[in-house]
């Protein structure tokens, strides 16, 4: 590997902040037992967050974010990865305590890795990254559960999100009549190019009754919007219907009663996406390889940034102004 390359860089003193492409050394990585060289990363909203000073991401600087990225190993001392290989690291502490994707050069614990799976490329990896990989979690839990084609709509909250649009191509991809729940109402034709039937907006979703039950409209759903969407969703469950529920960006709060729970039989399943353990992360990114691989893959794209063009994508992904996910090529 070169001398120097180039990361994404922010940093913080008591007077000021700043976010700029700075030239790293290997010894300025944290420790880890494999260095990989990256070819892709992707802006999701934490790393929006670790790039504003009150983000309450980052709790040490200077810091490097970026939670995802793929790129070929450089060199390991853990037998599983050898020089070349191509790889996935999502999760656990990178682009939050640990030194991120942003960067051209990555050092990280060999425990957070993956092998690449055959029939993912390392773009196309990214272009899921950790929002695809929380939808191929939702749905998977969501099956478990007992969901079908057959038995339903599905509906996908906070569609236009990465988390969103992934989920709705890969329910598509399987058969499901996906209704797409989005405040922004210029997005009907992405959601549809996507495999949504239907489109709905915030307010059809939460509707005018505040009733602990409502009509029984959806077998089940992806929500990454929590809050009163989330309690309205339980409201609407069909019988012994099932929402995995992976954010919050509607509110921590849930206000709803037992009763869709003891009246409906409804589950309530939590989605983790950082902390999850290795084998169901090989599992989940393999299905995502193959019968949860979307057809329409590069619909997903918003479009593809360079590191000096990253800090403009940070805001846009803040600001809610991108259809899409946002690739970062780093080499």
């Amino acid at each position: 590997m070169p001398d120097t390359f180039q990361a994404l860089v922010v940093n913080k003193t008591d007077t000021s902040f700043s976010v700029n492409t700075q030239a790293l050394t290997l010894e300025d990585l944290p420790i880890g037992e494999v260095v990989i060289q990256v070819a892709y990363s992707s802006v999701n909203y934490k790393d929006g967050l670790a790039s504003i000073p009150d983000g309450n991401i980052v709790k040490s600087y200077p810091f490097v974010p970026g939670i995802d990225l793929s790129g070929y190993v450089v060199s390991s001392s853990d037998k599983r990865f050898t020089k070349g290989q191509p790889v996935i690291a999502t999760g656990y502490d990178i682009g939050v305590s640990h030194f991120g994707g942003f960067s051209q050069y990555v050092r990280i614990p060999a425990k957070w890795i993956i092998p690449l799976p055959e029939g993912l490329t390392l773009k196309e990896a990214m272009i899921l990254g950790t929002a695809g990989f929380t939808a191929a979690l939702s749905i998977q839990s969501l099956e478990l559960n007992g969901i079908s084609p057959e038995q339903g709509k599905v509906l996908v909250t906070g569609a236009t999100g990465g988390v969103g649009g992934a989920a709705i191509a890969m329910l598509a991809k399987n058969g499901y009549h996906v209704d797409a729940s989005t405040g922004n109402a210029n997005a009907a034709h992405y959601l549809k190019a996507l495999g949504a039937k239907e489109i709905l907006s915030r307010e059809d979703v939460l509707g005018q009754s505040d009733k602990p039950l409502n009509k029984q409209l959806w077998q089940a759903a992806v929500d990454s919007v929590g809050g009163a969407t989330l309690a309205a969703i339980l409201s609407k469950l069909a019988y012994r219907g099932a929402v995995a529920a992976s954010g919050l960006t509607g509110g921590a709060s849930l206000p709803t009663t037992v009763l869709p729970f003891i009246l409906r039989g409804v589950s309530l399943m939590g989605i983790d996406s950082v902390f999850c353990d290795g084998d169901t992360r090989t599992k989940v990114w393999n299905r995502m390889a193959t019968d949860l691989k979307p057809n329409n893959l590069d619909t997903l794209i918003d479009r593809e940034v360079t590191l000096r063009e990253l800090p403009e994508a940070l805001k846009d992904i803040l600001q809610s102004r991108t259809l899409g996910r946002i690739l970062v090529a780093l080499n």
